[in-house]
């Protein structure tokens, strides 16, 4: 599959330059030919006879070398089809294997630690190991803030992500608990409309919402803060596959015998099913924060050019523009590592919880 795709669309790549090879110079006779004859039989005529003297050979030869590059494509094709077979039969169940791709995952990790560390300034580097190491690039972060206030970034980031965290979890246990366990007429409609909306990038709405944000007065200011809590939790609702397919694992006579003993809907909610669900919550908590945390497209959109609401992911990206790039790229690669820091302690705190969550909806 990984090596199917590439090659066709290789293959349908040399179809398309034949056929414009083969076109534009056919319309070029063409319309010189019109121009020439002033009419439109005679310069069709015309183009005709030129195109049957000349243009059989020059057709040929370039059908035949499309077709030599199409059988080299056929051939290169199956060879790694081969050889990609050759290597999962022999490879793939051994250690070495998975040594391989542990090195290839974790490198970019290891560069981006190496380079915070690093004492030499710019982008261009001609050794991967530092020449010397510093704490400057991270001491300049929080001291630097004439420029890029980082801390008043972090702040930012980490105010918009618990309060975006809080609220996306409760609509979403809430709505995934509704469609698990309540049967209602829209039920299965409202979840057909989630699973198509779902098929659509959030960014392609974030135009509207702009303007529905700024007409109700919330892109300026502090009022930002605010702007961006709704866009991250307003539709968290719509994610809710993976919670009720764990709710769907806890079976409904618990429910009625808690009904039953004379609660309501609401206490069986909150006093059986939350305590029941400890996986599935440590991973919507998870899965809620990394989302505010970690996005661009929505922060940079609302925040426009609002320095003091900017969140962490704008002010890494301002860091990396021509103007900054030179002093600040170190500090970038350390701003890179402190962000990761709390989301790595989280998974690896919550690992068993977050891995349970997941496999408890997919049973169910």
């Amino acid at each position: 599959e990984i090596v199917h795709g590439p090659v066709t669309r290789m293959g349908l790549v040399l179809v398309v330059v034949f056929l414009i090879l083969i076109g534009i110079p056919t319309m070029l006779v063409f319309f010189t030919c019109m121009i020439e004859q002033k009419n439109f039989q005679d310069g069709f005529r015309r183009s005709m006879e030129i195109l049957g003297r000349k243009w059989p050979r020059a057709v040929g030869l370039l059908l035949a070398l499309n077709l030599v590059l199409i059988l080299f494509l056929v051939l290169l094709h199956s060879v790694i089809v081969v050889v990609s077979a050759v290597v999962v039969t022999l490879f793939v169940e051994s250690y070495a294997a998975m040594a391989v791709l542990a090195a290839v995952w974790v490198f970019p990790i290891i560069w981006v630690v190496l380079t915070s560390f690093r004492a030499e300034k710019g982008s261009y580097v001609s050794t991967f190991f530092p020449k010397e190491f510093t704490l400057d690039n991270y001491i300049k972060l929080f001291t630097d803030t004439s420029i890029l206030n980082f801390p008043k970034m972090f702040m930012n980031t980490l105010i918009i992500a618990i309060c975006s965290c809080i609220l996306a979890t409760f609509y979403t246990l809430a709505v995934s608990y509704c469609l698990s366990k309540l049967k209602f007429k829209l039920r299965k409609p409202y979840m057909n409309m989630a699973m198509i909306l779902g098929l659509f990038p959030g960014f392609m709405s974030m135009i509207a919402v702009y303007f529905i944000l700024k007409a109700i007065g919330l892109t300026e200011g502090n009022l930002i803060r605010v702007a961006l809590i709704l866009c991250y939790s307003g539709g968290a609702g719509l994610g809710f596959q993976i919670a009720k397919g764990f709710f769907d694992t806890i079976p409904y006579a618990v429910d009625e015998a808690a009904i039953l003993d004379g609660c309501t809907r609401w206490q069986v909610f909150q006093k059986i099913t939350l305590p029941l669900s400890k996986p599935i919550i440590v991973y919507t908590v998870l899965t809620a924060f990394m989302g505010p945390w970690l996005d661009f497209i929505f922060a940079k959109v609302i925040c426009r050019a609002n320095s003091d609401q900017y969140t962490v992911a704008i002010g890494l990206w301002k860091m990396l523009e021509k103007e900054y790039i030179d002093s600040w790229y170190t500090s970038f690669a350390a701003g890179a590592v402190l962000i990761s820091i709390p989301i790595a302690i989280l998974f690896l705190i919550m690992q068993r919880y977050y891995v349970d969550g997941v496999s408890g909806a997919v049973k169910g």
